[in-house]
């Protein structure tokens, strides 16, 4: 599934950290920022979390919500948000559906060697639940301060 700027968020139920579920449907009426990641506790992934993480006051002020998303199990995630103290939810996407939904789960290769693996990329969802903005590929460093000028500018 291809999920394109101007479209309706495929919608997602997904278990949290501390034993919790988040829905897309639960979120409307604020704007959704929802970010895919390989792997909890990776240099890169801790890097991206903990900038989200030291902007979630300016992201509260808008009232906008954070979320990110891994195939990590809800055990890795409640470990990687109390290492780092991260005051946003950590969802499990465990069978990868959300994941193939979003277009994230892709084919990489690193040293020669092809994978599948979750591709760094970032979703801004409005209030109504359409997509306005999409980040694929991402590079980590000032990531997330363009996502919350995005977020300002809706």
């Amino acid at each position: 599934m291809s999920v394109k700027e101007g479209g309706k968020a495929p919608a997602f139920s997904m278990p949290t950290d501390g034993g919790g579920k988040i829905a897309l449907k639960d979120l409307k009426g604020h704007p959704v920022i929802l970010y895919f990641y390989p792997k909890d506790s990776t240099p890169g992934c801790t890097t991206e979390a903990c900038d989200f993480r030291d902007l979630t006051p300016d992201f509260s002020r808008i009232d906008a919500d954070i979320v990110g998303v891994s195939k990590d199990s809800v055990k890795r995630h409640d470990n990687f948000k109390a290492k780092y103290e991260l005051p946003f939810a950590l969802a499990s996407d465990d069978d990868g559906d959300v994941c193939e939904r979003y277009g994230v789960w892709v084919e990489k290769s690193m040293y020669g060697r092809k994978f599948m693996g979750i591709e760094r990329a970032t979703f801004l969802i409005d209030a109504k639940g359409v997509v306005r903005r999409i980040w694929r590929k991402v590079k980590v460093k000032g990531h997330a301060e363009d996502v919350l000028e995005a977020v300002k500018a809706l």
